[in-house]
């Protein structure tokens, strides 16, 4: 009975600047690493960027030094800042949150997707 919803989405220009947001809700015991993956039309689903329960991260050389991952444990909440937007980005985000739903049962979760759309 876990859902994650993500938010922030959108139509940008080059250069510019979105921030996504993914919630989770449920009955759950933890949360450990949390995820952003994207994936283009024809293309195979890639990890964008993670960040683990103790807080270190780890991103895709394609988006290292633009994106900034980042969480919120008192909300159940991951937030991927991107900046400096290229086409290039053009993707469905899905976040993926590895969830315990009791203290010895560990499972991958992962959101419906946002769209994001760079074009001038």
């Amino acid at each position: 009975q876990v859902q994650l919803v993500e938010s922030g989405g959108g139509l940008v220009q080059p250069g510019g600047s979105l921030r996504l947001s993914c919630a989770a809700s449920g009955s759950f015991f933890s949360i450990g690493t949390m995820g952003w993956y994207r994936q283009a039309p024809g293309k195979q689903r890639e990890l964008v960027a993670a960040i683990t329960s103790g807080g270190s991260t780890n991103y895709a050389d394609s988006v290292k030094g633009r994106f900034t991952i980042s969480r919120d444990n008192a909300k159940n909440t991951v937030y991927l800042q991107m900046n400096s937007l290229k086409p290039e980005d053009t993707a469905v985000y899905y976040c993926n949150f590895e969830v315990s739903e009791d203290p010895h049962r560990e499972y991958d979760y992962w959101g419906r997707g946002t769209q994001v759309t760079v074009s001038s």
